[in-house]
């Protein structure tokens, strides 16, 4: 009798973090989540839905991230309706493909919604980073507050940036146990790229640098304002 061939035991494919931006100030706040999740050498990917495509690929680069998934949601005249639903198409395609144990948005994108809508109807677990921010009215701003309560309701786990966040959100019957206050993560984001500038990774251009000198010197304050709400 032949001898019998031993059956190679299959190894099990980890399943990855799947971290999703689709606008500037998303990437800016995930960007040290994803530094830190590779640092821990915890299977993580990064997708790029570009709702906002040049801004968003601006961002990364000045934070030294290249994507590992980029697709191009943006389009001329792109309305919500053209958002929601390519997102809701390619975010289903993406979960399908990498079958990721985590889906983690940020904020109140329509990016962030629709992308953690993706993942809910597939049973994929959400984690909303900066969960709990709340105003009176789900029109203002528009459609950013409806936007996040939502994904309020289809995540799994809640990461607040402050302590009134948690208690909106315990007020809201979330969970507990799924709340974690973790700080706003703009501000890990703005030491990192503090640090990238005093070790020469990233340079500030001569014209800013001239401006701000001018101002220091004629003793006048200087402000950042940065505007982009439809109410705005």
């Amino acid at each position: 009798m032949g001898k019998r061939s031993k059956a190679i035991p299959s190894q099990k494919t980890v399943r990855p973090v799947i971290l999703i931006a689709g606008t500037r100030p998303e990437a800016i706040k995930l960007a040290s989540l994803y530094r830190e999740l590779k640092e821990k050498e915890i299977p993580v990917l990064f997708c790029s839905m570009g709702q906002h495509a040049s801004l968003l690929d601006e961002a990364l680069a000045s934070l030294g991230i290249q994507p590992d998934i980029s697709y191009c949601v943006m389009k001329p005249g792109q309305d919500l309706f053209h958002i929601t639903q390519r997102t809701l198409l390619l975010a289903k395609k993406l979960i399908r493909e990498k079958k990721p144990s985590l889906v983690v948005v940020q904020g109140d994108t329509t990016t962030a919604m629709a992308s953690a809508l993706a993942a809910f109807y597939q049973n994929i677990p959400v984690a909303h980073v900066e969960a709990g921010l709340r105003t009176k009215s789900i029109r203002r701003p528009f459609p950013e507050e409806m936007n996040r309560r939502l994904i309020s309701l289809l995540a799994n786990y809640h990461f607040a940036p402050t302590k009134q966040a948690v208690r909106q959100l315990e007020k809201e019957r979330v969970d507990k146990t799924t709340i974690f206050c973790t700080g706003n993560p703009v501000v890990d984001a703005l030491f990192s790229l503090k640090q990238k500038i005093e070790e020469g990774e990233v340079s500030i251009s001569k014209q800013l640098l001239e401006e701000v000198h001018e101002q220091k010197t004629l003793n006048k304050k200087i402000f950042l304002l940065t505007a982009h709400r439809r109410e705005s």
